[in-house]
């Protein structure tokens, strides 16, 4: 049973390589729907991309509207020589950095888990379709608050490695050809980055907490 799930598996991921290698194709030869079809089925992984790196939704959705521009001005130079998202990932990858570096260069940005200020006093923010947590539920919500924004305070060379592998879910080798990295390159800076978030995490909580956590839940995701 299992070997025909399997099977059935490589196969509809081999249909939907193809599929997308055909879509380039046309969309190189200047068929704007067959872009917009590559833009649809890339969309929401960019932009939850970009937002893990940025913190911040609208500055997400804008990075995520010029990755596709200059996908679409550059199209004549994707070669297929990897896989037409991790090209995309590649262009995120470099506007996010740009975006936190100037960001550090200004100082510091508000989370998107921040509470927001109004004359009442202070609200929690909420994401559409989020209801309020129970009490069992505070401690999760602290956590993830305070690795987002450890994560956050990592270095730009580091964030994009910790992300695309912890939480995109990219092989190493995948991370090599988003960040033209060497793979031992890739190794060492996911090691590094968790290092570092290690430090930066335990000034916010006990970091025996947060790892005991994250092995018993789907967030952060872990391998």
């Amino acid at each position: 049973m299992n070997f025909f799930l399997d099977r059935a598996s490589l196969e509809n991921k081999d249909a939907k390589v193809a599929k997308m290698a055909t879509l380039v194709q046309r969309a190189q030869a200047g068929e704007r729907e067959a872009f917009g079809d590559l833009v649809e089925a890339h969309a929401d992984r960019i932009y939850t991309y970009l937002l893990h790196l940025v913190g911040d939704r609208e500055e997400a959705e804008d990075l995520a509207q010029e990755t596709f521009v200059r996908a679409w001005e550059s199209l004549d130079r994707f070669r297929g020589g990897a896989a037409f998202s991790t090209w995309l990932y590649r262009i995120a990858t470099n506007l996010a950095i740009d975006a936190i570096r100037r960001r550090q260069r200004r100082g510091p940005i508000q989370s998107i888990d921040a509470p927001v200020q109004t004359d009442d006093g202070e609200l929690d923010r909420q994401v559409a379709g989020q209801v309020p947590a129970p009490d069992e539920d505070l401690f999760r919500q602290e956590l993830q608050r305070a690795v987002w924004e450890s994560i956050r305070e990592l270095p730009p060379k580091l964030q994009p490695v910790l992300v695309l592998y912890d939480f995109e879910q990219l092989s190493y080798e995948d991370i090599s050809r988003v960040l033209l990295i060497p793979l031992g390159t890739v190794k060492s800076r996911l090691f590094h980055a968790r290092q570092q978030l290690k430090r930066l995490l335990s000034a916010k909580m006990p970091v025996d907490e947060y790892l005991s956590t994250i092995r018993q839940s789907s967030w952060p995701p872990v391998r």
